[in-house]
């Protein structure tokens, strides 16, 4: 996989504001550390793919606040047992 650039993530945020960056980066490596899982796949240090997730677009300041909660719904819908009288 390509290196990651902080221009590739500057781009995608939208400003050439670096502390913006900063600052849309540790709301979602606090999220990671509470046990929120990587929207890419790779094999890299923490800070390393949730730069990842912003350069590609997943994680926005427009978005960042509402991923916790999509996977929360996520999990309940691929856990929820069908009711009774419902096939799985």
């Amino acid at each position: 996989m390509a290196r990651i650039t902080v221009e590739d993530c500057l781009h995608e945020v939208g400003d050439d504001n670096r502390f913006n960056l900063i600052h849309l980066a540790v709301k979602r490596i606090k999220q990671h550390r509470q046990g929120e899982p990587f929207l890419i796949e790779a094999k890299n240090k923490e800070v390393v793919m949730t730069l990842r997730e912003i350069a590609a677009g997943e994680v926005t300041f427009h978005n960042v606040e509402e991923l916790p909660e999509l996977n929360d719904l996520d999990g309940l819908n691929d856990e929820q047992e069908p009711k009774e009288g419902e096939e799985a």
